[in-house]
């Protein structure tokens, strides 16, 4: 049975943290790319405890100054080494400083034993599960209006703080998650969905939107509310280069458009970030201007 959403189809990359110089140099040229080429989005991984990434955030901050209308994204950020009430004034922050180009990916943690040596917490499934929707609760609490918040969770408390600043826009909260239970979550109270191609393939995708869909309905939501956002890696091999037959993701342009097509129409998502082959600019920039375009056409012609 497929799955459409109507939702507008959003495109972008997901650039290399890596600190050294070569590799830096080729996440600003993909940076540039995604930004001259009018893609939507950015999104960063982070993973504090990998001793070649740069800090996620001051990343983020940095491509935002570089740029004018992409948006940023964590995708997503490492909440067990992260606390909540910071990161969401940190959100907050690079939002306004940003004109509201910042969006929020939230994760529950994994790599727990590398996540433990730098000093955070090991938790099991289950309270990393409740630890993401206490930090949902605080951070929506540090966006608001009031004069004093407080909160008390079992991983989080606030005891009377004094939110803001309040972000620029009504930044949305993804969750990249994988669970039943966190699946029906995003549909009871996120804003959108993260999910990677490499580890929730398309034959997972129809399960995994029932069981938002179901969410969404318990809390009288509209699912199409939900943004479903799809990390892609693969090679684009250029029109009629012959690629892996059985992979579309590494193949022509035409493969590509034609699996991007059938995940927004047949599967549900609605927003592709690319991680390009060997962090390419080059790429990025076929990706912007051939598959991108030919897939929202596709997508309009067949919605009619």
């Amino acid at each position: 049975m497929s799955t459409d959403y109507g939702r507008a189809i959003a495109f972008g990359v997901f650039p290399s943290p890596n600190a050294d110089a070569d590799s830096l140099r080729r996440t600003w040229e993909v940076v540039g790319a995604a930004e001259r080429g009018g893609l939507d989005f950015a999104g960063f991984q982070d993973h504090p405890y990998q001793r070649r990434h740069l800090d996620t955030w001051g990343l983020m901050a940095t491509a935002l100054a570089r740029t004018e209308r992409l948006r940023v994204f964590p995708d997503v950020a490492n909440l067990p080494l992260r606390p909540p009430a910071v990161m969401a004034k940190n959100a907050a922050s690079l939002d306004v400083l940003s004109g509201g180009r910042f969006e929020l990916g939230l994760g529950a943690g994994a790599f727990w034993e590398a996540i433990e040596a730098m000093g955070g917490e090991r938790r099991t499934p289950r309270e990393a599960a409740d630890s993401l929707l206490e930090a949902m609760e605080v951070i929506r609490l540090m966006w608001s209006e009031q004069r004093l918040v407080r909160f008390e969770g079992e991983h989080y408390r606030l005891a009377g703080v004094k939110p803001g600043p309040a972000p620029a826009h009504d930044m949305g909260i993804w969750l990249g998650v994988a669970g039943p239970r966190l699946l029906g979550e995003v549909g009871r109270r996120a804003d959108g969905w993260v999910a990677s191609h490499a580890y929730v393939g398309p034959d997972r995708l129809p399960q995994a939107h029932a069981r938002i869909d179901a969410g969404a309905a318990e809390a009288g939501r509209d699912p199409a509310s939900v943004r479903r956002v799809y990390n892609l890696w693969g090679t684009i091999t250029g029109h009629g280069v012959q690629g892996d037959p059985g992979e579309p993701l590494h193949g022509p342009v035409e493969a590509w458009v034609e699996a991007i097509t059938g995940f927004v129409l047949e599967h549900g998502m609605d927003t592709f970030v690319l991680g390009p082959a060997e962090d390419s600019a080059a790429q990025v920039d076929l990706f912007a201007a051939e598959v991108a375009p030919a897939v929202r056409e596709a997508v309009r012609a067949a919605r009619g």
